[in-house]
């Protein structure tokens, strides 16, 4: 169950415009949307809905060209783009589905290195309570190379916790995955979730977003309807290693 404090996120008639030579491509027209505090909502779509725009708007790597985006209680969109940097780093978590992880350092250091930035003394402390946190502590000093894409996605999920962000933006997580290994992190998801983590997952896979509260679906830059999920798929995970 959800954790509802109030909104987290709040889209106000969001709108996206690119444009490509003379012509303007909408790619976002008008979303209006609130997620709270704790929810796990999945987004889907065909290419060219939205979806990925909306992501980059959420994560804070683009602006919208109209409308007002508040996250954690500020308005993003009259930050500075060094401002806006700071507050992707503090309140947002990115999960992707290549998983992004440095090949030649530890689980250990690739959790801890967005504190490593900031020359935080407690990084690997922290980095190796988060890697407890998805059950991989034994692995804290093996390379990515010497994990499972499993595995590797649990790195990267641990690092994406490392700053207690706001929300945990999950692009594809499992888009790399067999359906086993899909299950496990989804299980995951669900279980950060029950601990008051906001979620929201971007996937085209139907039995992945079934995992979730929630389904919003996109088409043409629009949020075309909702979808409440009454009972989550949850698939008994394989064993992993004890916190």
């Amino acid at each position: 169950m959800s954790v509802q404090n109030g909104p987290v996120i709040r889209l106000e008639n969001i709108g996206k415009t690119y444009r490509m030579g003379d012509i303007q491509v909408q790619a976002l027209r008008g979303v209006t949307y609130s997620i709270n505090k704790g929810e796990m909502i999945a987004i889907m779509g065909p290419s060219g809905s939205g979806k990925s725009t909306l992501m980059n708007i959420l994560g804070c790597l683009d602006k919208p060209s109209i409308g007002t985006y508040m996250l954690d209680g500020v308005d993003v969109t009259k930050l500075s783009d060094g401002n806006l940097a700071e507050v992707r780093n503090q309140k947002i978590g990115f999960v992707f589905q290549s998983f992004n992880l440095l090949r030649r350092v530890s689980a250990l250091d690739n959790v801890a290195l967005p504190l490593l930035y900031g020359k935080n003394k407690d990084a690997k402390a922290r980095a190796l309570e988060q890697l407890g946190r998805v059950g991989l502590t034994k692995r804290a000093h093996h390379r990515p190379n010497q994990l499972s894409g499993g595995e590797q996605q649990r790195v990267a999920i641990a690092r994406s916790l490392i700053n207690n962000p706001a929300i945990v933006l999950a692009d594809e997580p499992t888009g790399n995955l067999d359906t086993k290994s899909s299950n496990d992190i989804m299980n995951l998801m669900q279980e950060l979730h029950s601990q008051g983590i906001t979620i929201v997952v971007v996937t085209h896979e139907r039995e992945v977003a079934e995992f979730c509260e929630k389904i919003i679906f996109f088409r043409d830059g629009q949020m075309h309807s909702e979808e409440i999920i009454r009972h989550p798929r949850h698939i008994e995970p394989t064993a992993v290693e004890a916190k």
